[in-house]
């Protein structure tokens, strides 16, 4: 099964599996809740950065003031980290940034594709990118990376869901039970919205204070806290609103239903962590042979949002993209989609006739 793009916490760009401890349970197991978060996965990597430590704190400080979220400040110091670590500690005698020059940074990427795939190195290169351009600032220090480009990524296409995939996906969350109508609810919710899967674990439900719930049914709208904790508003159809309305009627005789979160356990165990989500979608994609991973379900909906005429501003909004290099991204499998929809009517032998 193919898991890409993958969470941060499955971060081996080598074998791109699952681990096994995010691996969908057996009938009779359980799902990673709140009170038994899962360890995330790491390589092996060399972060001790030497002398070079004080300015990746300061960068990681200039960072959250900035109010960029903490996976990414955590993605580019890390990446400060293992380049200073492994590269400039043991390669080089050098011991200060001022010391580091463009070939450095052409090395340790040479190194990292090498290694790895071309997205993970792009990521890297980006995390040095950031950094580089602060200290430049910060410091009055000429930047190594100034005349430099990032590592050529070749584009690989997300597949969309078939009608048939997402019957048979629906199918296999049929029926009453707890653990039922909860991932029916949740995959409804993926495939109204695309929101990302951080968000959706995000998501409140205090019945009895209006302002700290996020759902509004009636109203077939949820608001969502998206990267760097920037809020949203994003509609939900009749069928979503619906699927959420029958969980939540389970929902109120859980042992947990006085938690703010609106995902729970089954067996009255607690919230479910993004994890533990990730593991309830893949296991219903196994249990019907589908392909299932929460982002297939964000590259779908911006697919179909576009494919059927969609404005590509909306998509950005209801999507929380700040900037449009994601909307041309995403939107070329709804190009190549239109292109070969209009295939036929334009280049259909009848219609051409020979002078």
């Amino acid at each position: 099964m193919s898991l890409e793009p993958y969470p941060f916490w499955l971060k081996n760009p080598r074998k791109r599996r699952i681990p096994d401890r995010l691996k969908a349970p057996d009938p009779g197991g359980e799902l990673k809740t709140i009170d038994s978060a899962p360890r995330r996965s790491r390589r092996p990597k060399q972060l001790d950065a030497g002398s070079f430590t004080a300015d990746i704190g300061s960068f990681a400080l200039h960072l959250a003031a900035e109010g960029k979220a903490p996976s990414t400040i955590r993605n580019y110091t890390e990446a400060v980290r293992w380049f200073a670590g492994e590269h400039l500690l043991r390669q080089t005698c050098k011991t200060g940034w001022e010391q580091v020059d463009t070939d450095d940074v052409r090395r340790w990427m040479v190194h990292l594709l090498e290694s790895y795939s071309d997205v993970y190195a792009d990521g890297q290169y980006r995390g040095l990118q950031q950094f580089f351009k602060w200290l430049a600032a910060e410091d009055d220090l000429p930047d190594p990376m100034e005349r430099l480009r990032g590592p050529k990524v070749t584009e690989k296409m997300v597949p969309v869901f078939t009608s048939v995939e997402l019957s048979l996906l629906a199918k296999a969350c049929r029926g009453n039970t707890f653990a039922d109508r909860r991932d029916a609810a949740v995959i409804a919710v993926f495939r109204a919205t695309g929101i990302r899967l951080s968000e959706l674990a995000g998501i409140c439900y205090v019945p009895d204070n209006l302002s700290r719930t996020d759902l509004d049914l009636e109203g077939r709208q949820i608001r969502i806290r998206g990267k760097g904790g920037k809020g949203r508003i994003v509609k939900i159809g009749h069928e979503a609103a619906r699927a959420v309305d029958r969980y939540l009627r389970v929902r109120g005789k859980h042992a947990e239903a006085y938690r703010p979160q609106l995902w729970l356990g089954v067996n009255n165990k607690g919230p479910l962590t993004p994890a533990g989500i990730y593991q309830a979608v893949a296991r219903r994609g196994q249990q019907c042979g589908v392909a299932v991973y929460p982002h297939r379900f964000r590259h779908h909906f911006s697919h179909t949002w576009l494919e059927r005429g969609g404005e590509g501003g909306d998509l950005m909004e209801l999507n929380g993209w700040s900037s449009p290099q994601m909307l041309t991204r995403y939107g070329a499998s709804a190009r190549a989609s239109r292109a070969r929809r209009h295939y036929d009517h334009i280049m259909d032998d009848g219609l051409w006739t020979c002078p």
